[in-house]
Parts: C-alpha cells; structure tokens; sequence
C-alpha cells in the first residue's frame, strides 16, 4: 500500500471514549456498534458501544469518534485503495 506523505497513521484512544485517528483514506460503514476505516495500514475495525463519528476530514485524513471502545482490528488489504469499497467487493 502506498502511504500519502504527511498523513501517517495514528491513533489516540483517550480512556477507552474518545479516539482520534489520522492516516484515514475513507469510511467504509459505520453504525452504533462497528465503524470500519480504510487506513494506510489497511481497513480498520473499531467495535464498542454508542460509536459516534464527532468529526471527519478526509482531505486531511482525520476522523475523531467518541463512544466505549472494545476492540480495535486490522484487516489485511484495503478497500480503496485495492479496487472499490467493502460492499464493492461483496456484491462482486
């Protein structure tokens, strides 16, 4: 995967309720329980309850969340940077 210079991935999960995440290519889906992000380092899973997306920049690589974390996932390849999103690839 190609990395954008200036945009290193990055996360910062302050008490398990507020993230804040560079490096961010693309939101693939995201709902109450699971946001899944397409990152540099390939797609990312966060699993919690009550995630809220608070601020997105994809110009700038940027998403904040709030909301109890449980898990954070990697996932290898990425969505699109490899030819389409998650749902793309699904209904192939």
């Amino acid at each position: 995967m190609e990395e954008n210079p200036g945009m290193a991935h990055k996360i910062v999960l302050n008490n398990r309720n507020q993230g804040n995440l560079t490096g961010i290519l693309d939101v693939i889906s995201f709902d109450e329980n699971t946001i899944v992000l397409d990152t540099d380092m390939g797609l990312l899973t966060i699993k919690g309850k009550d995630l809220h997306v608070n601020r997105l920049s994809l110009e700038k690589g940027e998403i904040d969340i709030e909301g109890r974390t449980d898990s954070l996932v990697y996932s290898a390849g990425g969505g699109a940077k490899s030819g389409g999103s998650f749902f793309a690839k699904l209904f192939k």
